[in-house]
């Protein structure tokens, strides 16, 4: 697919990877629209590409369908989605003060897994229903966000590495379900970058994040992970695949 003059949607596209990839999809000519909570961030980032900043609840059907209807009506109907929203917390299933919380076990499944999905499910609505791109018959394509976690999930991580491991396991079935309808879907399983998640951690704590990893010995930035992104996008081959990019990190237990 040639991303220029095709409507793109980025959700958490107001900082880290979603405002990497939103940026990058900008350069190629893309009228991206980004879906976010923060206001702030995501106008900013919106200004700074020539786009539009939709405020956006991933998880509610009435918040993404309006989303969705007022980024159409600006930039018509979307064929690109990219799944960046989320978030992520530490808590192990039996701690110190008693078992997991399931409130927070349900928020972080709610929003990363089924976010993700509600997302998907109505961006392919319009989608699969527009005039196809190319002779192939493409007429959209999605990325999602995973995370080496859904592999190789760490003490802690127990929600957060279900949520991963969901979008890992529908990717197949989701490429499947629209694949007489031409569009496309891969997920991206990231490995330890840096983005405004690592902003807080010391330095000590960063100098030992970049050891951990093979080659190239250092965390990955959020312009490698938008590069694969848009990679994804535009080689009209790639479907139902989960691609890794964490420089042959596998994580340890802790």
């Amino acid at each position: 697919m040639d991303v220029s003059g095709i409507a793109a949607i980025v959700t958490g596209g107001a900082s880290g990877l979603g405002e990497a990839t939103a940026r990058s999809l900008a350069e190629k000519g893309a009228l991206v629209s980004i879906f976010d909570l923060n206001e702030d961030k995501g106008n900013k980032v919106a200004a700074d590409i020539g786009g539009d900043f939709l405020s956006c609840d991933v998880a509610s059907e009435a918040s993404v369908q309006g989303a969705l209807d007022a980024a159409k009506e600006k930039n018509g109907v979307a064929r690109i989605l990219i799944n960046c929203a989320g978030i992520a917390a530490g808590s192990r299933t039996v701690g110190r003060d008693g078992a997991h919380s399931l409130e927070l076990y349900t928020k972080i499944v709610t929003v990363n897994l089924i976010g993700t999905f509600n997302m998907t499910r109505l961006f392919a609505v319009d989608a699969s229903a527009a005039e196809p791109l190319n002779d192939d018959g493409e007429r959209g394509v999605v990325v999602m966000t995973a995370s080496v976690a859904a592999y190789e999930g760490q003490i802690g991580q127990v929600a957060y590495s279900a949520s991963k491991g969901g979008i890992v396991g529908m990717t197949v079935p989701i490429a499947r379900d629209l694949s007489s309808r031409g569009v496309r879907v891969c997920t991206i399983a990231p490995g330890v970058l840096l983005t405004p998640l690592a902003d807080g951690l010391p330095q000590e704590a960063l100098d030992a994040l970049n050891a951990s990893v093979p080659f190239p010995q250092r965390m990955g930035h959020a312009s490698e992970y938008a590069q694969l992104a848009l990679h994804i996008c535009e080689n009209g081959y790639l479907n139902g695949e989960t691609i890794r990019i964490d420089g042959a990190l596998r994580m340890a237990p802790r």
